[in-house]
């Protein structure tokens, strides 16, 4: 049986809930909604299971607050004996335009202080992540209010085809591969 281990990055609390940093978080709640799955808070995080296809996925929303969310991946990686390349991790990124997607099988953290974090605490950056656009609508020096302020009346028409396409890029991850997915979602 092949496990996944799926991370989506974000803010614990609600009046972080509709923001743009929040996006892994919205997604994995996405994601588990279609499945009909609750999220059970554990240790470092919550967590939400499904089968697909004979693969496991493992939904990881850490309670450590993004900057710190290497902890708590590292954690279920071990706890659930998944290798690095079973796993995902979906963030916000402010160089793509609202709802692109790209998909990269490592990199840098591009700036990104919950990669960072994790690059760090897993000692490589050799690990898929799945970055998700939310633009680059803010003037100098306000990047941090924009990541954390909610999505405005456009964006949030939008949000749902976005958050059904990302369901899928995350199923598909799970049973195509990395490089299938890679080429069916990145640019869409």
């Amino acid at each position: 049986m092949k496990k996944f281990l799926i991370v989506g990055l974000g803010n614990i609390g609600e009046k972080y809930n509709n923001t743009r940093h929040n996006i892994g978080f919205k997604i994995l709640d996405e994601l588990a909604s279609n499945e009909e799955i609750k999220f059970e808070s554990v240790k470092l995080g919550s967590i939400a299971k499904f089968r697909f296809k004979g693969r496991t996925f493992i939904l990881l929303k850490p309670s450590t607050f993004m900057n710190l969310s290497g902890k708590s991946v590292k954690y279920w990686l071990t706890k659930e004996k998944i290798p690095s390349e079973n796993l995902l991790v979906i963030c916000d990124d402010l160089n793509l335009n609202f709802g692109a997607i790209r998909v990269k099988a490592k990199g840098s953290d591009g700036g990104h202080n919950g990669l960072k974090d994790i690059n760090g605490i897993l000692q490589t950056q050799k690990y898929a992540r799945f970055r998700f656009g939310v633009g680059s609508e803010f003037s100098k020096g306000r990047q941090s209010n924009f990541v954390l302020g909610e999505w405005d009346d456009d964006e949030y028409k939008l949000l749902p085809e976005r958050l059904e396409t990302s369901c899928k890029l995350i199923k598909s991850f799970g049973t195509a591969g990395l490089n299938n997915t890679m080429n069916t979602f990145n640019g869409t």
